[in-house]
């Protein structure tokens, strides 16, 4: 019983390590007077970071409206009044800047952004908007290798339990 332990062990452990890793990408869609939608992985690595005020992600592509090409997203802290900002840098003009709550959490130079449905405000204008904010991961299907790894395990434990009951009824006269 203490081997069938141990390899009950080893296999979690082993299952455990070689679990592929899922990055989240979240799925960011604008409706109302204007039209967007784009990706962005959770916890994004600004290109561009105010503490306490906001952060810029460069390039993001993706948007379902006329913008052609790529945009910089702006993150407005609360202390800022929240919400978007979407710049087409190419022409210099601001496609959308708005006033809402606070999208991530943590800090602006490592942020992490909230799911869930926003509702935004033009920035100095009379515009509404909604913001939704969905984790578009998907579960990652093993490897054949870790199949075959899970299988061994399970048959090396079913072997060890196995022998351990043969060795128990086995009993022995003098």
């Amino acid at each position: 019983m203490k081997h069938a332990a141990k390899l009950i062990a080893a296999a979690l452990l082993t299952s455990a390590l070689t679990a592929p890793a899922q990055a989240s990408v979240y799925t960011f869609n604008i409706s109302g007077d204007y039209v967007a939608s784009f990706q962005l992985r959770s916890s994004p690595t600004p290109n561009d970071a105010q503490n306490s005020s906001y952060f810029t992600v460069w390039d993001v592509s993706g948007f379902s409206d006329a913008l052609v090409g790529l945009a910089d997203v702006t993150f407005y802290n609360s202390v800022l009044g929240g919400g978007i900002g979407i710049e087409d840098y190419r022409v210099s003009r601001r496609l959308l800047v708005t006033d809402g709550p606070q999208l991530y959490s943590g800090s602006e130079a490592a942020p992490t952004f909230l799911t869930g449905t926003f509702a935004l405000t033009q920035f100095n204008g009379s515009g509404r908007y909604t913001l939704t904010i969905r984790d578009e991961a998907v579960a990652a299907v093993p490897e054949t290798v870790t199949w075959a790894m899970m299988l061994a395990g399970f048959g090396m434990i079913g072997f060890a339990a196995r022998r351990s009951q043969s060795v128990k009824t086995t009993v022995r006269f003098t």
